[in-house]
């Protein structure tokens, strides 16, 4: 699967309908962003399993500002709809790979565990 783009009105039934999702914050203006990009398409041709999705932070400021962008290139990664990662910085591949495999081995059920203590903690 290749990267696509990502609208504001399509955020939720992505992130519903994909068990892992990577979202890629850029813009063309941005030298890291244009350096990040070509690793985010090949790992995107590499792990068919997983939505890879581009947000241009200049076209979609509303999608940027849901998720407090202040910085670019940000990667946003999601598992079961839960937000797992979120960084700025452009990653090497090999470090992008990593967290890839990581965000697969995670177990599930303990990170809803502790996201479930996190909410009852805040209330």
């Amino acid at each position: 699967m290749a990267t696509k783009n990502l609208k504001l009105d399509e955020l939720e039934n992505t992130l519903q309908n994909s068990d892992i999702v990577l979202i890629d914050f850029w813009a063309e203006w941005c030298g890291p962003c244009r350096m990040f990009g070509p690793i985010f398409e090949r790992l995107s041709e590499k792990h068919p399993d997983i939505a890879f999705m581009k947000v241009n932070t200049e076209e979609e400021q509303q999608l940027a500002a849901v998720f407090g962008i202040q910085s670019i290139p940000t990667l946003a990664i999601f598992r079961d709809n839960i937000l797992i990662f979120k960084q700025p910085g452009a990653l090497p591949e090999k470090t992008l790979e990593d967290v890839i495999r990581q965000v697969k081995e995670l177990d599930m059920d303990k990170v809803r565990e502790e996201v479930e203590a996190q909410h009852a903690e805040a209330e």
